[in-house]
């Protein structure tokens, strides 16, 4: 991806210039606000620090405030611009750890050179931050600075420089010796560049099992041997005894190169004589130190990684910092220690071996990623990162003693879902409450389509539902075979399985609509008939299927075969919308094009019933443009009836109508003008027609950044539930634990 000097520069200047604000998370609009805000009530959270500092973390912002410090000695390869020339690049780190993690971030620029005057810079400041981000300060100073804080302070302090690229990498070698089956004891290391990154990644090396002795390191001057004159403590570490002196004699049978110097540094010719499968990571910025395609052209079997987006493997450190400051600022860590950092990188290096959500696939632009030599670590926009490291960081520092705060941590992964949003929370809640329940077999009528696999073999590994797949064998087998899923699931093909009593049954139900035998023994053959009569025969529990028809194409056999639910003649289509991290349910979103008051009626007593499962308590508001008599009109009467009807069948419905839609959702007005209706700030809205709610859930989900969940289909006879054309994984996931839950639901 390109773009112009003018356009950063653009980016940088409009609106509000910068990239980082600062926003209240309290109320603050009425009297009783300010004073709970400042003063007098302010008084009471001083006070009760003051007892207990550690109340500091629940009081204040200090559990998610982290300060990004730097002196600007070190910019991005850019070199020392000073405070003011790294201000954007801190600014920057700020926005991707609120991105990422959801941690609030000052960036802090100090006007400071030596290790004295940064080490007391950030002593001075700790109390206002729950841990120190420092970035872009030069070695040696770099080493001497963090190892003198995290020893003086009682808050993590992290050297991202060195410590990111590490663990990223770090996790990447896991995988890459995984794929070559080499042995960390093994493995020969030789490393371009002797900075603050590279004695970190050696480090690291050698706590995942490198022997020391096996890393040879080179510096601008060339190979760092025992007895070089001008090397100082950190690089002599890593001085080897070998009788080494050029990076041509170096790369003679070694298995891994990591390059952190500059563009061009290592000639292909160099790496031909590395042992097999060679792992070269080149790391330099913003151009690596040998191209991929370069040493594809002398080694086709090199295992290739880089710090660019446009390569496969990008070690990007925005894998790391956020995750490992999540985790330790929510068990209130009083430091980053080695134990979390391995645990970050072991779950990075576990993760790459899932499949991979869509919205990952479209950000980056490919059809698929699999766990392999192109595909060893996560990409940094996939958010599931969140849900593995910041787990596995909390846990390694509650095991290691740094914790001063105990948590569960499946609880915790709860917590971190909430962080991404309501939708991820409520997708969450709708799987793990069909996991509760008894196991379900559930037959996907497209079991041949990559998503649907894919969303199947999900939902098996996570003990939501059995998959049952109708297609043929062997395209099924070649779908996963290309996907690279470990997955055996039941198949079945229809117009090879022949069913005579699947047809009589069917024959029995149509035979006076129109049906013939023979036409009932075709239907047969095709998919979705075939998965409908497996529910209905008792041979599957619930039927998912519409991600390549159209919605009439699926309802409309499931009716034929099914029926309506006992004690209603309706179906209706809803839609969960996450407006402002508040759930609603609108009705009827699919089905229902002029519905009448009994209809109506309906509909709103099936979405009551569903709501309850899902554990949301309802008020259902029957929207239309008038409200409570104010608009006599026969559109408003039908829904003005239809709340009546609700009363008489179900006294125990909380429901209201007609009203308009600011109303239903605006308690000042119910408040205000209706003070005698029952509903106020109502969460299920029934629409009048197919036609207003159709549009409204279509505007809010495309202008707003309101989320739909659906559409989930209430009231046909069995548990069939319907796709849309279009729908990711995650979305079929989801409907397959909305289709465990109703098959749930009817037991």
């Amino acid at each position: 991806m390109s773009f112009t000097k003018q356009d950063a520069l653009d980016y940088h200047r409009m609106g509000r210039p910068g990239k980082i604000e600062v926003k209240p998370t309290k109320p603050l609009t009425t009297q009783l606000h300010l004073s709970l805000a400042y003063s007098p009530g302010v008084a009471e959270a001083c006070r009760e620090i003051h007892q207990d500092p550690l109340k500091v973390f629940e009081l204040t912002t200090r559990a998610n405030l982290v300060a990004v410090v730097s002196n600007g000695t070190a910019v991005l390869g850019l070199g020392n611009l000073g405070p003011l020339g790294a201000k954007p690049v801190m600014e920057g780190k700020g926005v991707l750890f609120k991105r990422f993690a959801d941690i609030d971030v000052f960036d802090i620029e100090i006007n400071a050179t030596t290790a004295e005057e940064i080490i007391a810079t950030c002593r001075a400041i700790a109390p206002t931050f729950g841990g120190i981000n420092l970035e872009d300060i030069k070695a040696p100073e770099c080493f001497e600075v963090e190892e003198r804080l995290k020893a003086e302070l009682d808050i993590p302090v992290f050297h991202d420089d060195q410590h990111g690229t590490a663990i990223i990498s770090g996790a990447a070698l896991i995988n890459a010796c995984e794929i070559t089956g080499k042995k960390f004891e093994d493995l020969r290391v030789v490393v371009i560049g002797a900075g603050a990154s590279a004695i970190a990644c050696a480090k690291f090396y050698v706590a995942l099992g490198v022997k020391r002795e096996n890393i040879i390191m080179t510096d601008s001057k060339g190979i760092i041997y025992e007895g070089r004159e001008g090397v100082n403590k950190y690089k002599a570490e890593f001085a080897t005894k070998r009788d080494v002196r050029t990076i041509p004699d170096a790369l003679v049978d070694a298995d891994v190169l990591l390059g952190l110097s500059v563009a061009g540094a290592i000639e292909p010719e160099w790496i031909k004589a590395m042992a097999k499968d060679p792992i070269i990571f080149a790391m330099a910025n913003p151009d690596p130190e040998i191209r991929p395609e370069d040493a594809m052209a002398v080694r086709p079997d090199v295992i290739m990684g880089t710090g660019r987006s446009d390569y496969p493997n990008q070690v990007n450190n925005v894998l790391g910092f956020p995750f490992l400051f999540r985790g330790a600022l929510d068990v209130y860590a009083t430091s980053i220690n080695e134990e979390m950092k391995m645990a970050a990188a072991k779950a990075l290096a576990q993760m790459a071996h899932d499949d991979v959500p869509d919205s990952v696939l479209s950000a980056y632009g490919v059809k698929q990623l699999k766990f392999g030599r192109d595909y060893l670590i996560p990409k940094p926009l996939d958010p599931r990162v969140l849900l593995y490291v910041a787990p596995a960081v909390a846990k390694a520092a509650m095991e290691s003693g740094v914790a001063r705060r105990k948590i569960d941590i499946d609880e915790y992964r709860n917590q971190l879902i909430a962080r991404q949003g309501q939708t991820q929370l409520l997708r969450n809640y709708l799987q793990n409450k069909a996991k509760m329940g008894s196991k379900k077999r559930v037959v996907f009528g497209e079991g041949d389509h990559p998503k649907i696999i894919r969303a199947a073999h999900q939902v098996q590994e996570e003990g939501i539902a059995t998959p049952i797949l109708l297609a043929r064998q062997e395209d099924v087998n070649r779908v996963i075979q290309e996907l690279g899923l470990d997955f055996h699931p039941q198949v079945i093909t229809p117009y090879e399985q022949h069913r005579p009593d699947f047809v009589e049954a069917y024959l029995k139900l149509r035979e006076r609509k129109g049906v013939s035998k023979a036409r009932a023994e075709n239907m047969m053959q095709g998919r979705t008939h075939y998965g409908l009569m497996m529910v209905k025969m008792g041979e599957a529990d619930a039927f998912v299927s519409g991600l390549t028809l159209e919605y009439p194409d699926v309802l409309r056999p499931a009716l034929q075969v099914s029926g309506t639910r006992p004690g209603t003649d309706t179906v209706c289509g809803v839609y969960l919308m996450i407006v402002q991290g508040k759930v609603y349910i609108f009705a009827d979103t699919t089905v229902n094009i002029d519905p009448d008051a009994q209809t109506l009626a309906q509909i709103a007593i099936l979405t009551n019933d569903f709501a309850k499962t899902l554990e949301i308590d309802p008020k259902i508001a029957m929207l239309s443009f008038s409200n409570f008599g104010s608009t006599p009109h026969p559109l408003s009467h039908k829904v003005h009836d239809a709340v009546n009807i609700v009363h008489e069948k179900r006294p125990d419905i909380v429901i209201d109508g007609e009203m308009q839609a600011d109303a239903a959702v605006v308690a000042e007005i119910i408040d205000n003008r209706y003070p005698f209706s029952k509903v106020k700030n109502a969460n299920i809205l029934v629409f009048p027609d197919l036609g207003s709610a159709n549009i409204a859930y279509k505007l809010m989900d495309r202008l707003t950044d309101a989320e739909a969940i659906g559409p989930i289909l209430l009231g046909v006879g069995a548990p069939v539930h319907v796709l849309q054309v279009g729908d990711e994984v995650e979305d079929i996931v989801t409907m397959t634990a909305v289709a465990v839950m109703d098959a749930q639901g009817r037991e």
